[in-house]
């Protein structure tokens, strides 16, 4: 039995990791990678593996930085099943079809550039077509209900509170009379956040592998995040400006549709017009209102009371181009969210070309930006920017939300894994981090008596004995 890490490691992105047990491979998620465009593009179409070689594949969640690559891995020839939860498939069909025609698009402005300077086109990473075509290897399966994916290896789904259908994922395997059980815990949640269930916890593992990407930051309580959304929004709306929101589709946009109803029930904001303007946004919230089994109390007495978290007065969703651009030309101030949240791609980098050199405007920021990202180089405090490939200003005020984050900070980090038998686990192998989180986390998990903790380079191979 051996592990090899060949994604998301010393880095956020491109979560995939490598299981080896009885001649099998399988392999746990196939995200992309983010980043620089030519490093990202050829990073993520030469995989480090013959793709036909791959058995199975188990997904944590549909992010596309642990889902994004699989149409790839499909069409490079691989031909076994995708295991998932059944709210996973559901929203990766949604998400791996924009994926596709993300590729498309990217591909098509890479190729213009090439032309002009007498270079021969690429070919873009993967189709909308190969998408459709990876969601039929798909095979769910709901939290914990025990199923054997390999010879030799019972995998069970644990919730993980992150977003809607995201797992941990615990593997107890045998070969040759050694039994090992390995967890891994994709992308961990937070207590007490909107919607969803708290994640679950595991008190036995051998091994696990654990995300750190707020390994060393803690977050504002929702309480708190709240009030800063409220405050950007009061204090822009003062200056008949527009709050932009980058947001993820998947997860950010709903939460943020949560607490934006709650602060316009409450009539703690100014009465004002909200748009969420991305098509992959509202095809995601069709699919949350499509799995209450997924949600947690409070949500649940909200159904019950025939009241939808999803919509209120005043909230317009977009999916229409025609009606995306002519919010370019609102008098009136507002609040516009939009993917893609790292500001990569989508309908968020017009938005961005067209306010962020007004001072009267705030750019609002409510997730993670990883290295490399408009996003980061935003957040970072650069005062010109590149969008589209011109050069514009930034003028509006930025500033971010920590509380709306899914993924669990560092304390939260370190009550998750302390239910954990110190005695039992060897190693802790600390993923889906940059170096400072990692570090930090790494010292916090040794002063909390974890010994074997590991932060895996890329292509780093541990045998699991």
């Amino acid at each position: 039995m051996q592990l090899t890490f060949w994604g998301a490691a010393q880095t956020v992105t491109g979560s995939m990791h490598l299981l080896e047990v009885n001649n099998q491979r399988i392999l746990l998620d196939c995200g992309l990678y983010q980043g620089k465009r030519q490093l990202s593009y050829d990073r993520n179409l030469n995989l480090p593996f013959d793709a036909a070689s791959i058995d199975v594949v188990i997904l944590s969640h549909a992010h596309i930085d642990h889902s994004g690559n699989l149409p790839n891995l499909v069409k490079q020839g691989f031909r076994g099943s995708i295991w998932a939860t059944p709210a996973t498939r559901d929203l990766c069909v949604a998400m791996l079809q924009d994926s596709g025609h993300i590729q498309e698009q990217d591909a098509l402005y890479v190729n213009r550039k090439r032309e002009r300077d007498g270079l021969p086109p690429i070919q873009p990473l993967y189709t909308k077509h190969d998408a459709v075509v990876s969601i039929k290897q798909f095979v769910t399966i709901d939290y914990h209900r025990p199923f054997s994916p390999a010879a030799g290896v019972t995998a069970t789904f644990f919730d993980a509170g992150h977003i809607l259908g995201s797992a941990i994922v615990a593997l107890d395997l045998a070969e040759e009379g050694q039994e090992r059980r390995l967890v891994f815990s994709g992308d961990l949640g937070r207590q007490g956040m909107a919607i969803l269930r708290d994640p679950e916890t595991l008190a036995a593992a051998d091994f696990l592998i654990m995300e750190s990407t707020y390994g060393n930051r803690r977050h504002e309580t929702r309480d708190e995040a709240r009030q800063v959304l409220r405050q950007a929004i009061v204090e822009t709306h003062k200056r008949r400006g527009k709050v932009i929101i980058p947001a993820f589709a998947v997860g950010r946009t709903q939460e943020l549709v949560y607490a934006l109803n709650e602060l316009s029930e409450a009539q703690k904001i100014p009465s004002l017009d909200i748009y969420v303007d991305s098509p992959l946004a509202v095809d995601v919230t069709e699919v949350f209102r499509a799995h209450p089994e997924c949600y947690d109390e409070e949500t649940l007495a909200l159904l019950q009371q025939e009241r939808t978290p999803f919509g209120f007065r005043r909230l317009t969703y977009v999916r229409e181009v025609e009606d995306s651009k002519r919010l370019n030309f609102l008098r009136d101030s507002a609040v516009i969210i939009s993917a893609s949240g790292m500001c990569e791609s989508g309908r968020i980098l017009h938005h961005l070309k067209n306010n962020i050199e007004d001072s009267d405007n705030t750019i609002l920021f409510s997730g993670f930006q990883a290295e490399n990202t408009l996003g980061r180089r935003i957040l970072d405090g650069n005062r010109r920017v590149r969008i589209f490939g011109e050069e514009y200003d930034v003028r509006a005020r930025v500033t971010r939300i920590e509380g709306y984050s899914a993924h669990a900070d560092s304390e939260e980090l370190r009550a998750w894994i302390g239910h954990f038998d110190r005695q039992r686990l060897r190693v802790v192998f600390l993923v889906h981090g940059e170096p400072d989180s990692l570090l930090a986390l790494t010292g916090l998990l040794q002063r909390d008596g974890f010994q074997g903790v590991e932060a895996p380079t890329l292509g780093q191979i541990f045998p699991l004995a």
